[in-house]
C-alpha cells in the first residue's frame, strides 16, 4: 500500500490515540465482560451483548489506527513556501463566485477536519491548489459543481 503523507503533529495524535485505546478503553471493556460473565448466564446477559458489542467496536478502531500508523509516512512542515502552494503550508483563498474567502492547511487525508480548518491533499480542492502560486485562478470540480477560487495567500 502507498504511503499516506501526514504532518509530525497528526501522527502523535494517531500515535496517542492508539495508545489510549490499547491501554485505557481495551483493559476497560475486558474488565467489563469479566464483570457480566460473572452474573451467570450469558446467554441471557444485557451487560455482557454490550461489553462485547464495545469490545468489538474497539478493537475496529485499534485496527484501523494501526493501519493508519504504519501507513504514514511524516512530512515536515515547511518553513518557507515561496508563495507556492505545497504540502502543509496555509492557503488562503476566494471564490470567485461567491466571493467567500477562506483559509485552511492542507495536510495527509489522515488528519483532514474541515473545521479544524484543514484539508486533504489528496481533496479536490487540495488536489487543484497543489503547486499553484498567489494570484493563479483555479477552477475545481466538487461535490457542489466547478468553482472558480483564486489564491489569495499561501503562508508556511
Amino acid at each position: 500500500m502507498a504511503r499516506v503523507p501526514i504532518t509530525r503533529q497528526g501522527y502523535e495524535k494517531l500515535k496517542g490515540e492508539l495508545q489510549r485505546l490499547q491501554k485505557e478503553e481495551r483493559p476497560t471493556v475486558i474488565r467489563a465482560i469479566e464483570e457480566a460473565r460473572g452474573h451467570g448466564d450469558i446467554s441471557e446477559n444485557a451487560e455482557y451483548e454490550a461489553a462485547k458489542d464495545k469490545q468489538g467496536i474497539i478493537e475496529g478502531k485499534i485496527q484501523d489506527l494501526t493501519q493508519k500508523v504504519a501507513n504514514s509516512q511524516i512530512v515536515d512542515l515547511p518553513v518557507d513556501v515561496d508563495g507556492k502552494v505545497i504540502f502543509g503550508c496555509k492557503v488562503v483563498v476566494e471564490d470567485l463566485e461567491t466571493g467567500e474567502v477562506n483559509s485552511f492547511r492542507l495536510v495527509g487525508p489522515y488528519e483532514a477536519d474541515v473545521q479544524a480548518g484543514t484539508i486533504s491533499v489528496t481533496s479536490p480542492i487540495g488536489r487543484a491548489l497543489i503547486g499553484k502560486e498567489e494570484g493563479d485562478e483555479v477552477k475545481v470540480q466538487t461535490p457542489k459543481g466547478v468553482r472558480n477560487i483564486e489564491v489569495l495567500e499561501v503562508q508556511s
